[in-house]
């Protein structure tokens, strides 16, 4: 067996071992509470209740995190999508963002020795032990190449893709257990798009391919900033790009209103011109893969989840937009959602009812106005998008090709809302979507302009 092998519980027999003896941990700490919360007063009765719902919250964030994977993902996506989680679950979710359980430095230093052909210290002038974060597939170390550059290496998780698959075969005793973790959450959902989708993240050649893809696109953006890889330092389990240092989101947020939304903006521009012009979508948009600075700009990182679309992929939602928000077209709105796979044909639903439903993803851009998102309006497009009892329920569908989409939308609502961030989006979106290409609305606007017309002026 190499050094890298067993460093995480890889078998479906393991993994489920853990999840259950974690559902009985916390199940039996109820069971040995409840006779103190029926005679405790109603004040008591609340601190033993917040007390025993921390300690749960803490349990199952790091049981969550030193399983990395699925697991992990899905802990993280809890965090900042759905609103409607206790609070002591989501301070203790939110941890696994950016503060995981690393594994120790001797098993990053044999990856490294696997992949890269020798021991970290050697291969790099200068290598830090101590990564500067962990995440569900790998972690992230700080080093200094044979030529000088500072650069972040990140360093996969042994045998995190068997690790997934057993998730996967677990999918059942997952949804109780973070059933009980979450009330409420549909989490069914939730398990099964991140079954399908992070099984493809493993792959860092993929991954670097996708970075340097988005890197090259905003080379020279004045707010958008994407590191570039190191390709002779970076290999199927090891991905090493430009060391870039910022605030975090927890900084971001003792930040003044005016900075919390440029910051904002820039995130809503990168997603919407990444999709629209750059046809392309990073489908894991977690506050932990942001890193913020002055004035608006941000820098984005792990394009392990980047989904690639035609021209055909996209017309049906150009279709959409168009005739929900300026046409007003509602059958022709309808129709679009019709070719796109999203609502069955010939449903037996009224329109409005369609309109209804789905208008609700347009908020943000229905009216020529400033608007604040907030977390109660973020929360309800969650809601709504895992809603199972509306009457569209049976008749309405993710198709695959828009899986990350719907996921991304619904992490950009939750950051911005999180935010409360204020802009006129919709003047932002007309700037962008190629049927408009609108004139500058913002100072932020005003300078992507300027880097766009200098991407396309000819080189003398």
């Amino acid at each position: 067996m190499s050094a890298t092998a067993g460093a995480i519980r890889q078998s479906r027999f393991g993994r489920g071992a853990a999840l259950a003896r974690l559902a009985l941990r916390i199940g039996g700490r109820y069971v040995a509470r409840s006779p103190r919360l029926l005679f405790a007063s109603v004040e008591r009765r609340g601190e033993l209740r917040h007390d025993l719902a921390m300690r749960s919250a803490d349990e199952v964030a790091e049981e969550l995190g030193s399983m990395k994977g699925v697991l992990m993902k899905l802990g993280q996506m809890a965090s900042y999508i759905y609103e409607d989680m206790p609070a002591t679950f989501r301070g203790a979710m939110s941890r696994l963002q950016h503060r995981a359980p690393p594994m120790t430095s001797e098993l990053a230093a044999a990856v490294i020795a696997e992949e890269l052909g020798d021991r970290p210290e050697r291969v790099f002038a200068e290598w830090d032990p101590v990564p500067i974060a962990a995440a569900s597939i790998g972690q992230v170390h700080r080093a200094i190449t044979r030529d000088g550059r500072a650069v972040a290496v990140k360093v996969q998780y042994p045998g995190i893709a068997r690790s997934i698959t057993s998730d996967l075969r677990n999918v059942g005793l997952l949804r109780r257990i973070v059933g009980a973790a979450f009330p409420g959450l549909d989490t069914r959902s939730l398990v099964d798009e991140l079954g399908d989708r992070l099984q493809e993240e493993v792959d860092y050649l993929r991954e670097a391919e996708s970075q340097e893809m988005f890197a090259r696109y905003y080379d020279g953006h004045p707010y958008i900033q994407v590191p570039h890889v190191l390709p002779k330092l970076s290999t199927a389990r090891v991905l090493t790009s430009e060391l870039v240092s910022g605030s975090t989101f927890d900084e971001l947020q003792t930040w003044s209103g005016q900075e919390k939304d440029l910051a904002a903006e820039t995130i809503y521009r990168f997603v919407f011109r990444s999709l629209y012009r750059l046809h392309a979508f990073n489908g894991d948009p977690h506050p932990g893969n942001y890193l913020f600075h002055r004035g608006g700009r941000v820098t984005f990182l792990d394009f392990g989840l980047t989904k690639l679309f035609t021209d055909e992929d996209l017309a049906p939602l150009v279709d959409a937009v168009r005739f929900i928000v300026f046409e007003k077209d509602y059958e022709a709105f309808r129709d679009a959602l019709e070719r796109a796979g999203f609502l069955r044909a010939g449903a037996p639903v009224p329109t409005d009812v369609v309109v209804d439903r789905f208008g609700q993803f347009y908020g943000t851009v229905l009216q020529d106005a400033p608007m604040t998102i907030t977390p109660a309006y973020a929360s309800a497009i969650v809601r709504r998008f895992f809603d199972a009892r509306g009457p569209l329920a049976p008749y309405s569908d993710v198709p695959r090709t828009y899986v990350i989409m719907q996921r991304i939308n619904l992490g950009l609502y939750a950051l911005l809302g999180s935010l409360h961030a204020t802009a006129n989006w919709r003047r932002i979106a007309e700037e962008i979507w190629p049927f408009r290409n609108a004139p500058p609305s913002t100072p932020i606007g005003e300078a992507e302009a300027r880097w766009e017309s200098s991407r396309r002026a000819p080189v003398s």
